[in-house]
C-alpha cells in the first residue's frame, strides 16, 4: 500500500499521496472530506504535463504540512532545473500554497496545471461511490472554480479560488507563468466547502487575513491544550514522546457537530471521522486525569441526542445512548441509519459510569444535577428494553435487520461473537461484559441519586439490583472447569464457551467475585491471551482465532487499557504493568501515532509490532488509551478533596513524574520509579537526593 498523508481537522481531513495528490483508489477514502462528504476527490499538480515527486515532506502539525516536490523520475532530482514547495493546512477550509522556484540563471516559462474534480461520495458508500452529476461552474474572472451537487433538501458545493491570474475550466486551473532567474511565484488555493440543507452551515471562509486568523487559533488552541494537560518529566525519553503525540492526536480529533456549540472527540482517521458514542465515552473515560475538558461536551451531547422513541431503523429505545452520527447522504435521506443510530448496548451503562466518574474527579455536582433525567432514563432502559429476556442480563438483539449492526458491543464485527468452535450465540446476545457495565452504572448511579438527586430510595434500589446481578452473575457466566467467565449467555442461559479480553473488563468493572480474580489474572497474563504486545481479543487455541481478525485475536490499545486498569483495581499490579510495559513498547517501536489495532502475532515470533491494513491513525480511544496506562502505572485515583497516587512502575522506565494532574484537588503531582530505580536509590545517597522521594 503507497504511503499516505493526512492533515485534519475535527472531522474535517484531507488524505493524499506521498506527493499531495488526490486521485480515487479502490482501498482508502483519498480526497478531501467534511461532514462524511467528500468534497475534492481529484486533486493534481503538474509542471510543463509532468508529474511531481517528492524530496522531502516535513509535519509542520496535524493540520498542517509541506511537500518539496520536482518534476520527472528521481533520477533527475539533481539537476532539476524548477522546484515546487506545495504548502497545505487544513481548518474549516482546506488551503494550499503554491511555489514555483527557477533555479536557472535565466528566465524561465511554465504551465503550472492542478486538476480539480469532485464526486461528493458519502463516507458510507466510498468504496463503491454511487453516480453523481455535480454542476461545474468555471468562472475565469472570479478566478474561481464551483462544483455542485444537490439532490431535493441536501446540497453540497465546493469553492476553489485562487490569488494569481489564472485560466479555469471545468477540469481544473491552469496558470503559465514567467519565473525570474533564480526567482519564485506562488499562488493561495482556498477551497471553501459549502453545506445547504436542514441543519447545515456554510463553511467557507473567504479572506487570507480570515484563514490566517483561523490557523494561528489552531496553533494557539494547541498550545493551550498542552498548558492545561500535565507536565510529563520522564527518564524514558520514548515515553513522553509517545504521550504528546497522543495529546497532539487527542487534540486534532475534537470537533464541532451540527448544531452544537463545543467540540467532542470522533472516533478517527480515516473511517470513523464522527461522533460514535462508545469511543467517546471510552475516551472521555481514559483521560479524565488528562484532558478533563472533553467529558462535559460528550455527556451532554449523548443527553440531548438520547433516544425517546421505539424506531427500529434506527434502533432506538426511550433512554438508549447514541451509536454513531452522521451527516452524509445516506444518512440525510435514511437510506443508511447513521442519521442518529442507536445500535450498542453498552453506551447507555457508560453514560452513567463516565457521569459518577467525572464528578470523581472534577467534583462538577452542577452537571450531574442537570443531568439527571438522561441518567435516570438510562438506567431505566438497562430494565426495561436492556433486559429483552427478563432474566434481569442486559442482551442486544438488532431491531434493524437490514442494515443495522449485527453485535451491539464494542466486539461489533459481525463474526466477533463466537464460542471456542465457532458457533455463534442466538439472539438475544447477553455478552459478560455488557453484565459488568450494567452493574457499574447501577452501583454508580445509587451514589449519585443518594448525595445528587435526593433520592435515597432510588439508591437503595439500585444497590439491591446491582446486588442481585453480581450474585446472579457470578453463578451463571462462571465457567468451573475452565477457570474464567463464558463470553456470553444464551436466550436460554446456556454460556457461550471463549476465553477473550473481555475478562479484564469485567475487573474494570468490579463485578468479578475476588476469589475468582487470580485465575483471571492468571489467563490474560498467559500465553493464550498476552502475544507480548498486549492481551489479544480472543485467545489462541480455539478454533476461531486469528491473529489478524480485528475481534477475533487482535489487540487493541484501547481494550487494553481497561484491562491493566482492572487488573490494579483487583489488586494485580505486577500483571498491570506487564499489559502497560508490552504496549508502550509497540507504540514506542512503530513510532507517531498509536494505532487503532495491532495484529495478535507472537512478540518473539514478529520481533515488530504488525499493524492491520483496516486500522485508523490516529484514533481517540487509542491515544486514550495509551494515557489512560500512564495514569494506571501511576496508580492515580481521586479519593473525595484529594488524588491518590499508587504507583507500579514497570522495569526500564526509571523515574516517572507527572506535573500538575488537574481534579477537584485544583492541581497535583504525581511521582513514581520502577523497582530497579527505587533500589539505586535506597543503595546510593547521591542519586537518592537527585532523584528524590516518590
Amino acid at each position: 500500500m503507497k504511503e499516505l498523508v493526512a492533515v485534519l481537522a475535527g472531522n474535517t481531513f484531507a488524505l493524499s499521496d506521498a506527493q499531495g495528490d488526490m486521485e480515487i483508489e479502490p482501498y482508502a477514502p483519498i480526497g478531501l472530506f467534511s461532514f462524511d462528504t467528500r468534497f475534492l476527490s481529484r486533486w493534481v499538480l503538474t509542471v510543463d504535463g509532468e508529474r511531481l515527486n517528492a524530496l522531502s515532506r516535513d509535519e509542520l502539525a496535524y493540520f498542517e504540512t509541506r511537500f518539496v516536490l520536482v518534476p520527472g523520475a528521481a533520477s533527475h532530482y539533481v539537476d532539476a532545473d524548477v522546484s515546487v514547495l506545495r504548502h497545505r493546512s487544513i481548518d474549516d477550509s482546506f488551503n494550499e500554497r503554491l511555489t514555483v522556484f527557477n533555479h536557472s540563471a535565466e528566465p524561465a516559462e511554465f504551465t503550472v496545471r492542478m486538476e480539480i474534480g469532485s464526486d461528493f461520495a458519502d463516507t458510507a458508500e466510498i468504496l463503491r461511490p454511487g453516480p453523481r452529476r455535480p454542476v461545474v461552474v468555471a468562472d475565469a474572472d472570479q478566478r474561481q472554480l464551483r462544483i455542485c451537487y444537490e439532490r431535493d433538501r441536501f446540497g453540497r458545493e465546493t469553492v476553489v479560488s485562487s490569488t494569481a491570474p489564472v485560466e479555469v475550466d471545468q477540469r481544473g486551473m491552469t496558470f503559465r507563468i514567467r519565473v525570474a532567474p533564480n526567482g519564485a511565484w506562488h499562488t493561495d488555493l482556498h477551497i471553501g466547502m459549502i453545506i445547504h440543507g436542514a441543519g447545515g452551515r456554510d463553511l467557507r471562509s473567504s479572506l487570507e487575513a480570515h484563514r490566517r486568523h483561523i490557523r494561528q487559533d489552531m496553533r494557539e488552541d494547541l498550545a493551550r491544550w498542552f498548558d492545561h494537560a500535565p507536565q510529563l518529566v520522564a527518564e524514558r525519553e520514548a515515553l513522553t514522546t509517545a504521550y504528546e503525540q497522543a495529546l497532539t492526536d487527542l487534540a486534532s480529533l475534537r470537533y464541532q457537530p451540527l448544531s452544537y456549540t463545543d467540540r467532542v472527540p470522533v472516533g478517527g482517521l480515516p473511517w470513523a471521522m464522527a461522533v460514535y458514542g462508545r469511543d467517546a465515552l471510552v475516551t472521555c473515560l481514559e483521560t479524565l486525569p488528562f484532558t478533563p475538558e472533553l467529558t462535559p461536551a460528550t455527556l451532554r451531547l449523548l443527553a440531548l441526542l438520547q433516544g425517546g422513541q421505539l424506531d427500529d431503523h434506527h434502533d432506538e429505545e426511550p433512554g438508549k445512548i447514541l451509536a454513531e452520527l452522521r451527516y452524509g447522504e445516506s444518512a440525510a435521506f435514511d437510506e443508511q441509519p447513521t442519521g442518529a443510530y442507536y445500535g450498542a448496548a453498552d453506551t447507555t451503562p457508560l453514560f452513567v459510569i463516565l457521569l459518577d466518574e467525572y464528578e470523581r474527579w472534577s467534583g462538577d455536582a452542577d452537571l450531574v444535577r442537570q443531568l439527571r433525567h438522561p441518567a435516570r432514563m438510562a438506567l431505566d432502559w438497562l430494565d426495561e428494553y436492556g433486559d429483552a429476556c427478563g432474566d434481569g442480563y442486559v442482551r442486544y438483539q438488532p431491531r434493524n435487520t437490514v442494515n443495522g449492526v449485527a453485535n451491539q458491543t464494542w466486539r461489533n464485527s459481525p463474526e466477533a461473537i463466537v464460542d471456542r468452535d465457532a458457533v455463534p450465540p442466538p439472539y438475544p446476545r447477553a455478552t459478560c461484559e455488557l453484565q459488568g457495565y450494567a452493574y457499574d452504572a447501577k452501583i454508580r448511579g445509587a451514589r449519585l441519586a443518594r448525595e445528587f438527586w435526593g433520592d435515597p430510595g432510588y439508591a437503595d434500589r439500585l444497590e439491591a439490583e446491582a446486588a442481585r446481578l453480581r450474585e446472579r452473575f457470578n453463578r451463571d457466566f462462571w465457567l468451573p472447569h475452565r477457570g474464567y467467565y463464558a463470553l456470553a449467555l444464551t436466550p436460554d442461559g446456556e454460556p457461550v464457551d471463549a476465553l477473550t479480553s473481555n475478562l479484564g473488563l469485567l475487573l474494570w468493572s468490579g463485578i468479578v467475585e475476588p476469589e475468582r480474580a487470580d485465575a483471571l489474572a492468571a489467563h490474560l497474563c498467559g500465553p493464550e491471551l498476552f502475544s507480548g504486545w498486549g492481551v489479544r481479543t480472543y485467545a489462541t487455541g480455539q478454533r476461531p482465532y486469528n491473529p489478524v481478525g480485528a475481534h477475533l485475536g487482535a489487540v487493541w490499545p484501547s481494550d487494553n487499557a481497561l484491562v491493566a486498569a482492572g487488573l490494579r483495581r483487583y489488586g494485580y499490579d505486577a500483571e498491570a504493568a506487564q499489559v502497560a510495559a508490552g504496549m508502550f513498547a509497540a507504540v514506542e517501536t512503530l513510532g507517531g501515532s498509536v494505532p487503532e489495532v495491532i495484529a495478535g502475532y507472537p512478540r518473539e515470533v514478529t520481533k515488530y509490532p504488525v499493524q492491520l491494513p483496516v486500522a485508523g491513525r490516529p484514533q481517540s480511544w487509542a491515544s486514550g488509551g495509551l494515557l489512560m496506562l500512564l495514569g494506571t502505572m501511576l496508580g492515580l485515583r481521586p479519593c473525595g478533596e484529594n488524588l491518590l497516587v499508587n504507583p507500579y512502575v514497570p522495569d526500564g522506565y526509571g523515574r516517572i513524574e507527572l506535573l500538575d494532574v488537574p481534579g477537584r484537588w485544583g492541581r497535583a503531582d504525581a511521582y513514581g520509579r520502577d523497582r530497579t530505580t527505587a533500589r539505586r536509590v535506597r543503595v546510593g545517597g547521591a542519586i537518592g537526593q537527585r532523584l528524590g522521594a516518590g
